[in-house]
């Protein structure tokens, strides 16, 4: 390995990027981390990224906020305690009212991806309940966060 951080090399295109220890707890009766733990290291992941960008400081300002309207796994090599893992988020793309979100989870143990996984984030102006489209101030914020591991924003190809 060329480095001692080789093993986050494959996160290299993410801008936000969490770092967990496996906790025994995390595991089931199979021996490997529960596919619900995973949702929560995207959780963490995603959140990660909203503070970067300061979405709830945003939110506060203007009452739009993130609501998750969909999120998916797709599990490539069990995960087992002990372990560290890196979990990587990043926008893929934005719709007129809606961001699509990446994850991946690489395993220290393993020296690879674990798991990837994908979630739709609708704007929402919650004082009135309805969802709105995502406000240019955000826009650049996430092109900025993006921008600083080399990638641009591209908008979403299908529609909202």
């Amino acid at each position: 390995m060329s480095s001692a951080n080789s093993w986050l090399d494959s996160l290299q295109g993410f801008p936000v990027v969490v770092e967990f220890l496996v906790a025994w707890g995390e595991m089931d009766a199979y021996r490997h981390v529960n596919n619900v733990v995973y949702f929560r290291y995207f959780e963490n992941a995603r959140l990660e990224y909203f503070r970067r960008i300061d979405w709830f400081g945003f939110e506060a300002a203007t009452g739009i906020g993130p609501i998750l309207a969909s999120t998916e796994a797709r599990f490539r090599r069990p995960l087992t305690y002990p372990d560290r893992v890196a979990v990587g988020a990043r926008i893929a793309s934005c719709g007129t009212d809606r961001l699509f979100m990446e994850y991946a989870v690489c395993s220290q143990k393993l020296g690879d991806i674990a798991a990837t996984g994908k979630a739709t984030i609708v704007t929402f102006h919650y004082p009135s309940g309805q969802k709105v489209s995502v406000p240019e101030e955000l826009r650049h914020r996430i092109e900025a966060l993006e921008a600083s591991v080399g990638r641009s924003l591209p908008q979403a190809s299908v529609p909202a």
